[in-house]
């Protein structure tokens, strides 16, 4: 079995209204998959479903070979799911829901002790263990939520906004944690911030309006930015319109723009279809004699293609 993660053209309809439209994917053991879409896209609707949390009015989903509609409990076995929200019992502490989790799992004994405090203390939940979850920050509501889906070590894991409410050293190392178990796991992360795209995943899908509109590496999409192998470049001394003239005249420019900090004002030089213009533009400007404090190759830029995708649907 190639594929833990199966999406044969799930449909969800709420009434009249066509939330999720037929969309269809694999994930692979080793796989990261990134969900992004701009709010009401079908993100967490898809998801659920994907868990069988929802049931789909069209199409069906297997976890592991297993359909979640029709094989649920075995399904539920191998997944690990984090909902929006995190919701949990709010008079519980962490660990008696930890070790409620635990219980319906089937673990007893001494193996539900063992799993509770290595879930606990790979989501640091130590010093807030007997508190009730009610007063707890939304990071460790978060925390707690995540540590429930990791409790039983299953190979699929479904996170929803993993991070969201996490401070940024928190965000850190829910992101290392989720890079460690990659290699062994199918991973789905819905997500809004871009830059963990880049960071955790090794694929992203693009979705709107209920269709998946793009599907590739961090770096394929990165690829669709205008920004792709820009050069920006800056001077010690103000590069001045004569320089940016030169440059836009250069073969292969698409087009010169002024950019970067406040501090820091440069060029950015736009490549036409990705063509390599760092020689040619730190040559230029050489020149033209400005001594040059900045040059680097862009890479593009996620914020932008997924603006320009999601605004074209």
């Amino acid at each position: 079995m190639t594929h833990l993660i199966e999406i044969h053209g799930l449909v969800k309809r709420f009434g009249p209204v066509e939330a999720v439209k037929g969309i269809s994917f694999t994930v692979d053991r080793g796989e990261v998959l990134g969900f992004l879409g701009p709010n009401g896209a079908g993100k967490s609707t898809t998801m659920k479903m994907a868990a069988g949390f929802l049931a789909p009015s069209a199409g069906r989903a297997v976890i592991c070979g297993h359909d979640v509609v029709k094989e649920p409990l075995q399904a539920k076995r191998k997944l690990g799911y984090l909902p929006e929200g995190a919701p949990a019992y709010p008079d519980m502490t962490p660990a008696g829901f930890l070790s409620f989790i635990a219980q319906v799992r089937g673990y007893r004994g001494a193996e539900a002790k063992r799993r509770v405090e290595d879930a606990a203390a790979r989501l640091e939940l130590g010093r807030v263990m007997y508190q009730p979850i009610e007063t707890l920050s939304k990071g460790f509501k978060r925390r707690v939520g995540l540590a429930q889906a990791l409790l039983h070590d299953p190979e699929v894991l479904i996170l929803d906004e993993p991070t969201d409410g996490l401070d940024p050293n928190q965000k850190h190392q829910v992101r290392e944690l989720i890079q460690g178990m990659a290699r062994d796991k199918a991973i789905i992360i819905s997500t809004h911030i871009l830059e963990e795209v880049d960071a955790v995943c090794t694929r992203a899908m693009v979705i709107a309006h209920g269709t998946v509109l793009a599907d590739g590496t961090p770096g394929e999409l990165e690829a669709r930015s205008r920004y792709h192998n820009a050069v920006f470049v800056r001077g010690l001394e103000p590069l001045g319109d004569a320089v940016a003239g030169d440059l836009a005249g250069l073969p292969g420019v698409a087009a010169v723009e002024w950019g970067g900090r406040a501090d820091a004002i440069g060029l950015y030089v736009l490549a036409q279809d990705g063509v390599d213009l760092l020689t040619a533009v730190r040559d230029l400007v050489t020149r033209h004699g400005v001594t040059i404090a900045e040059l680097r190759l862009e890479r593009g830029r996620l914020d932008g293609v997924f603006r320009d995708i999601t605004a074209a649907a």
